[in-house]
Parts: C-alpha cells; sequence; structure tokens
C-alpha cells in the first residue's frame, strides 16, 4: 500500500528505534555535514521537506570539529566521552546550542558520542587553513585519547584535515 503524503509535506509517521537497529556509517558516504574524516554517524530521522536531521555521532579521540557556520541551528546532548568548546569540558549529559554564527572548533580528546537534531542545511562551512593550524587547548585523560590527540596533530602538521 502506498504511503498518504501529508498536506504539509512533512514525514508525520510515528518512529520507536532500536539504537542496535540503526549502524554507524562514514559521514563521507551521505556527505551530509562535510567535515573532516573520521566522524561516524547514525541517521535516525530526516524530513527533507521540514529540513529536520536526528542523528548520532561519533567522534573519534583526538578529533577537532573546525569553527565552521551552516545554514541551521543544532541542538546537542553529549551522551558518551568529553566535547570540549566555548570553555567548557562538556561530560554525559551536558548541553549545546548554536546556531547560524560562527562557532567552535570543538575538541574530543577522548573521543565522544551526541545526539544531535539539525533544523536546516547542516553541511559545514569551514577554513582548511584555519583547521591545519590549530592548536590543541584541552588535555586528553585517558592513554586513548593521548595516541588520539598525537595521531591528529601530526593529520594537521603534515597538511592533511
Amino acid at each position: 500500500m502506498a504511503k498518504k503524503k501529508s498536506k504539509d509535506g512533512f514525514d508525520h509517521r510515528f518512529k520507536a528505534i532500536h539504537d542496535r537497529e540503526v549502524p554507524w556509517e562514514s559521514d563521507d558516504i551521505r556527505g551530509l555535514l562535510k567535515l573532516p574524516p573520521g566522524v561516524k554517524v547514525k541517521v535516525l530521522n530526516y524530513d527533507p521537506v521540514m529540513k529536520r536531521l536526528d542523528m548520532k555521532q561519533r567522534f573519534p579521540a583526538g578529533y577537532v570539529e573546525p569553527a565552521h557556520t551552516h545554514g541551521s541551528w543544532h541542538s546537542i546532548l553529549v551522551t558518551k566521552g568529553r566535547m570540549c568548546v566555548a570553555g567548557k569540558d562538556l561530560r554525559p549529559g551536558d548541553y549545546v546550542f548554536g546556531w547560524d554564527i560562527p562557532h567552535g572548533p570543538y575538541e574530543y580528546p577522548d573521543g565522544c558520542e551526541v545526539f544531535i537534531v539539525y533544523m536546516g542545511d547542516a553541511t559545514h562551512v569551514w577554513k582548511e587553513k584555519q583547521h591545519l593550524a590549530h592548536k590543541n587547548v584541552w588535555k586528553p585523560e585517558t592513554a586513548v585519547g593521548r595516541k588520539g590527540v598525537a595521531r591528529h596533530i601530526g593529520k594537521r602538521k603534515a597538511g592533511q584535515v
């Protein structure tokens, strides 16, 4: 049976999803965010008419998300690890709200998972030269973090995003 389209064009279906039902995939596959390589995503809901994207994002230890803008707002809940931004060391349960003004960089010294909702175009606009020149501020607290930070600093020094 064909799905009946709502008058406003939005997806009004009710969804209840087990986390295990949605695989992690590289952001590069969908190209939704356009961040430097390494980010994994689980797209839980996407409504192209409403321009709403609900997802989980996983950042590896040492990853730096460049200072950026995008044509959307986002609402972020840290679920695992650490997110360091705007002078704050955020842990599970902590929250970030961002709009279409420049923000970041975000550092993930020990890795991090977040639940995030975007409303609008989630494509990140950032400057490679600025990202490559980034100097880490936050120190890792784990052995995995120390290795990850060293690896990502090395990549940026070699001119690799």
